[in-house]
């Protein structure tokens, strides 16, 4: 593993391009930055200026080669690569609310975005007019919408959101796509078609992600649970309430391990056998080896009153020194990811490899 500081300021979201050497950063601004490795260096290339709101989604279409960003000022851009830079398109996403997240679809034909309007956006290409349209999904969703994550199949949508709700919907466009065939998750797919409520979730629902095959989704909670709901099982949830702070982003790397992250500051593996079968296999973090230094008991019982502990360093055990907010895969198939990355708020970005 290796970890890269871009910067006291926190990250709030990053992705990567196709071949994993360039990275596409924000730090907690309305400016995405592009950064291109360069032997152990990350070098600035590029400034991604157009949001006048805080970015809070970026995602990068990896056979496109196509970054979409969203932010707080209700706005989405598609940036395309010209001549050495890139160029924004807007996009008419129709929100009268702060887009919360965004995600290419795996076609890379649309992609979904989600906001505090209480609607999610899919949003495609039209040929005729040379411009980016949405749709809304509107359907029973009370709250704003936290994270997203597309089936393999290029239809289904997950959405996440601030009303303790998980949900399912079809997203097919029929201008731009085939009829989809049937899934476990169910056979009939309108757009905008429920297809799982998940109501009593405990908590806003901060990640959701499918498992390679797409027949498990799996969400974290802010009441720190983490859960999987399995359509070849009768869509039965699994939960599971862990005793860490809050987890805030959930991957799946292979058909039956889940890596997450959030408050606790480093990565935590779970694995899910099957219905009643989701376990804690262990923290991914080797923590720091601190010498232990002589104290003055006045020292002693003045951290103990400060700190709540003995220990006389700022510093805590883990790689990363704040919360982890989001985690992307870098190498590997999604049945079989090797390595995934990590930003967090101390603005540090971690490389972690992961063995099967």
């Amino acid at each position: 593993m290796s970890l890269y500081s871009f910067g006291l300021e926190p990250l709030s979201c990053h992705t990567w391009n196709k071949d994993r050497t360039q990275i596409a950063v924000s730090p907690n601004n309305n400016v995405a930055y592009i950064y291109e490795k360069k032997g152990q260096e990350w070098v600035k290339i590029h400034e991604l200026t157009e949001h006048s709101g805080r970015i809070t989604g970026i995602d990068w279409a990896p056979e496109t080669n196509r970054i979409v960003t969203c932010a707080s000022d209700r706005n989405a851009y598609v940036w395309t690569l010209k001549d050495g830079v890139w160029k924004p398109t807007l996009v008419l996403v129709r929100i009268n609310r702060a887009a919360s997240c965004v995600k290419w679809s795996p076609l890379e034909n649309k992609f979904a975005l989600g906001s505090g309007a209480r609607l999610i956006s899919v949003c495609y290409f039209e040929k005729e007019n040379d411009w980016w349209l949405s749709k809304h999904i509107k359907k029973s969703v009370r709250s704003t919408v936290l994270s997203l994550d597309w089936h393999p199949n290029n239809i289904l949508l997950a959405a996440g959101s601030a009303d303790f709700n998980c949900r399912v919907f079809s997203a097919y466009i029929k201008d731009i796509e085939d009829k989809p065939g049937p899934t476990a998750w169910g056979a009939k797919m309108p757009f905008g078609e429920v297809l799982l409520e998940h109501k009593d979730c405990g908590g806003w629902v901060h990640s959701v992600s499918f498992s390679p095959s797409g027949d498990q989704l799996a969400w974290v909670a802010h009441n720190s649970s983490i859960a999987v709901s399995d359509a070849t099982q009768g869509k039965e949830v699994t939960q599971l309430t862990t005793n860490y702070l809050p987890l805030l982003s959930v991957l799946y790397v292979s058909p039956s391990e889940i890596v997450t992250a959030g408050h606790n500051c480093c990565p935590y593996q779970f694995t899910y056998k099957g219905p009643g079968a989701l376990e804690f296999v262990k923290k991914l973090d080797i923590p720091k080896q601190t010498s232990k230094t002589s104290m003055s008991a006045m020292q002693h019982f003045r951290n103990l009153d400060k700190r709540a502990t003995d220990e006389d360093s700022n510093e805590l055990g883990t790689l990363h020194q704040n919360s982890i907010t989001q985690l992307c895969v870098v190498a590997g198939e999604k049945a079989k990811v090797e390595k995934y990355s990590s930003v967090g708020l101390d603005g540090a970005m971690v490389m972690w490899d992961f063995k099967h």
